[in-house]
């Protein structure tokens, strides 16, 4: 029976545990708390990983004979993808499946966020209605909507936008010529042009702190930021400044820098809308998700080409 070492993800369902000890020797790192040790016990018979998003050099390294990386997510900046590939290990991710649920949960946050959704919550259990109405919110209908990062999320969100009749437009690493949305090759540009900003481009460090102070002096004191792409893009420490002196109006946050961590400066903040990295968070995307994630390691240990990898090795 072919060995994996199991690297433990709360995101990882029990159904897709069981069903990876089904087809494999498992071995799960996450129960142990001398991982170096546990590794060395082990670690020339592993011959793949199943992880959540996080494979560095060292890692790979201490595993010799390790010739797949599974990962259980679309996002795989915490993978040494390039390292893997001169090891000759294949990386595989979850694309497509959660697509939809995180285009969902992104406007949601704008609606959360722009409409006051969460505050008027409060605004009711407080008793403070009784004291007379809540201030007026901010509309989102026929507002303009910039998108950083216009890949499969990126596009589902405009699709959803075009239902509030918005303007949409986009920066990225190209013009896509597949979209009529208007291509703005600044991000600056974008951000002043935009009375909503929405972050749906991968991590790592080729797009780290991308939303930086320039971006949001340029987003304005009646903007708002949505971020369901990764905490790295936005420089954080900015983004407080930001909302503490009225740099941009609010923001919808579903990732931060230093998960599972959110700074203080954030959770007293009223208009700050926070959620703990659930945009996909549903059972029927996170037991698609797994699937795939096996799906990938039998592929590959069944001799076949793997169904998503993120690099390309030799055969």
């Amino acid at each position: 029976m072919d060995e994996i070492l199991l690297v433990k993800s709360e995101m990882i369902l029990p159904e897709i545990e069981a069903h990876l000890e089904a087809r494999f020797k498992v071995h799960e790192l996450w129960k142990t708390n001398i991982q170096e040790s546990f590794i060395s016990k082990i670690r020339d018979q592993v011959r793949g990983v199943a992880t959540q998003g996080w494979a560095p050099q060292s890692f790979i390294d201490s595993l010799p004979n390790i010739k797949i990386i599974a990962s259980f997510g679309v996002g795989y900046d915490g993978v040494d993808v390039d390292h893997a590939t001169k090891r000759g290990v294949t990386v595989t991710n979850t694309p497509d499946i959660l697509t939809e649920e995180v285009a969902d949960y992104a406007i949601g946050l704008l609606l959360a966020t722009a409409r006051g959704i969460v505050a008027g919550d409060h605004y009711v259990r407080d008793g403070r209605w009784h004291q007379g109405l809540m201030s007026l919110k901010n509309r989102v209908y026929g507002q303009r909507l910039g998108i950083l990062g216009l890949g499969r999320i990126g596009k589902a969100i405009a699709r959803r936008a075009e239902a509030f009749d918005m303007t949409i437009a986009y920066h990225g690493r190209s013009e896509q010529s597949d979209v009529s949305y208007q291509f703005e090759p600044d991000l600056v540009e974008l951000a002043r042009n935009s009375d909503y900003l929405i972050a749906s481009c991968m991590g790592g460090e080729s797009t780290r702190n991308l939303i930086n102070k320039e971006v949001l002096e340029a987003l304005g004191p009646s903007g708002i930021l949505v971020n369901v792409a990764r905490g790295s893009v936005v420089d954080e420490p900015a983004l407080i400044t930001a909302l503490q002196f009225g740099t941009i109006l609010a923001a919808g946050l579903d990732v931060f820098a230093n998960e599972p961590h959110v700074p203080e400066e954030l959770i007293r903040m009223p208009n700050v809308v926070l959620q703990p990295h659930q945009a996909s968070a549903t059972t029927k995307t996170r037991l698609a998700m797994g699937q795939l994630m096996v799906d990938n390691l039998d592929a590959h240990f069944s001799g076949k080409p793997p169904l998503t990898p993120v690099n390309s090795i030799p055969r």
